[in-house]
């Protein structure tokens, strides 16, 4: 396997090489990909001991993807936090740690809001502005939306229903009342866009009405957590957006500003493509148009 240069690289071959990987190795990659600080500063010893490894796993997974040795894999971490130096996320951890903000005196609010900013600061690092514009691209372009998300990252889909709609897009949540999600799935045309959001654990149903619209020609834009997240393998656009400080209670501000942030890039691409051109643009809006057109040239002719 070609040695990746990049963490992003590196995440990318994980991810694609995952189903071919041993369990121990499968288990080494979950812990690296979820925990990347925690290789960048230990050693092959403490990282063994927390993913509950022999130190020589480690050293085989390394050669396995293309590295001389763990030292060498490591190097790539170490280059990854380095360029993070600096970065809000790092100075609010500080903040938090010089104030003792675990103390239980510091409250539960204080908590969430540090942990939602250091996720800001990971959704910042993480996302990149062309992903975005492409992804406003694909959804601007498509005949209609479908958003689907369940559990804890239901309100996200709920929200770019809503917005999106706004916008005049022809998007739907996709609920799944009275058990109807699978016939809801079916109705899906080659056109469409399936938007989907789930983090780990991951919801199944989820995972598979991705599986089944990519294998049936749709386009698929997913909102998740991690290179590994079953989502990516099903996604044509896929926005990794970090474990939270706490995964048990994993904070909604990141991925409701990612939301946010699509819909306003999908406005900005709408605003660049005349109404009567847009996919989707509705038969009254288009026939208002063609009524002008013969208005004019009506009047050109007197």
């Amino acid at each position: 396997m070609t040695r990746a240069t990049t963490f992003e690289a590196f995440a990318d071959a994980v991810s694609e090489a995952f189903p071919r990987l041993s369990k121990q190795q499968q288990q080494i990659a979950r812990f690296v990909l979820e925990n990347p600080d925690d290789l960048a500063l230990g050693t092959v010893a403490t990282v063994a001991e927390a993913t509950a490894v022999q130190p020589s796993a480690l050293i085989r997974f390394a050669n396995t993807l293309g590295f001389a040795g763990f030292t060498d894999m490591q190097q790539l971490f170490r280059a990854r936090l380095l360029d993070r130096v600096g970065t809000y996320r790092d100075r609010i951890e500080s903040i938090r740690r010089s104030n003792g903000s675990g103390a239980p005196e510091a409250g539960v609010l204080h908590q969430f809001v540090s942990n939602g900013m250091a996720d800001l600061g990971t959704l910042e690092d993480n996302v990149k502005p062309a992903e975005l514009n492409e992804a406003a691209g694909l959804i601007s372009r498509a005949r209609r939306v479908q958003v689907l998300a369940q559990r804890r990252a239901f309100p996200v889909a709920c929200y770019l229903a809503y917005a999106l709609s706004q916008l005049d897009i022809k998007a739907q949540l996709m609920d799944g009342v009275g058990g109807m999600l699978a016939d809801t799935l079916r109705q899906m045309e080659p056109g469409e866009l399936l938007l989907v959001t789930s983090f780990k654990n991951y919801s199944q149903d989820v995972v598979k009405a991705a599986e089944d619209a990519r294998a049936r020609g749709i386009t698929v834009v997913a909102i998740t957590d991690f290179a590994l997240s079953p989502l990516k393998p099903h996604a044509h656009l896929c926005f990794e957006l970090g474990q939270g400080p706490d995964a048990n209670f994993r904070s909604l501000v990141a991925p409701l500003c990612l939301a946010q942030a699509l819909v306003v890039a999908t406005g900005h691409q709408l605003a660049k493509t005349p109404t009567t051109r847009r996919q989707g643009a509705s038969p009254k809006g288009a026939a208002a148009a063609d009524s002008g057109r013969t208005v004019r040239k009506q009047g050109a002719k007197k």
